[in-house]
């Protein structure tokens, strides 16, 4: 996470004209790339964008032990939280300038629990960018063992951005 800049503040963020003047893939390619500052909940919870192409957004992440619930095991919300980065912002970089977008909805199924320091790479696929709305998959798989551990579907809005 270190190579990655994060932003510390409000202000470190980009500000929404940037933003708006970017297309989604661009703002995308931006924070992979480091040339802007990713928000802070990747630094929170231990995941960052690695690989965003049209499309399709790839996260890494690494659960430790400030993520683990009272069982012991990692908490749902880290799986529900990198499933929907990794799915939203993959209907992001099918965003033309001017768009923004939220998420309206999403589910995950977790398929069986992540052993903490383990690697995964939470994986967003696009499979419709419309006018009004964006539908995407995402699964995390392992880095080292393959394994696959969660899966999730998003419904995300897109409207255009405020204007001036």
């Amino acid at each position: 996470m270190s190579d990655m800049l994060i932003a510390q503040s409000p202000k470190d963020l980009p500000d929404l004209d940037y933003v708006l003047s970017r297309s989604g893939l661009e703002l995308m390619q931006d924070i992979v790339a480091g040339k802007i500052p990713g928000p802070p909940i990747g630094a929170t919870l231990g995941f960052r964008p690695i690989l965003a192409e049209e499309g399709k957004v790839v996260f890494e992440g690494t659960p430790e032990f400030k993520v683990l619930n009272p069982l012991g095991t990692v908490h749902g919300g880290w799986y529900g939280t990198i499933l929907d980065s990794c799915m939203a912002c993959a209907v992001q970089t099918k965003l033309k300038k001017g768009q923004i977008y939220t998420t309206l909805e999403y589910k995950i199924n977790i398929i069986r629990p992540i052993p903490t320091g383990t690697t995964v790479h939470a994986i967003g696929k696009v499979h419709h960018a419309g006018r009004s709305t964006g539908i995407a998959d995402g699964e995390i798989v392992g880095v080292e063992d393959g394994k696959l551990y969660a899966t999730g579907s998003t419904t995300c809005i897109v409207m255009q951005g405020p204007k001036g």
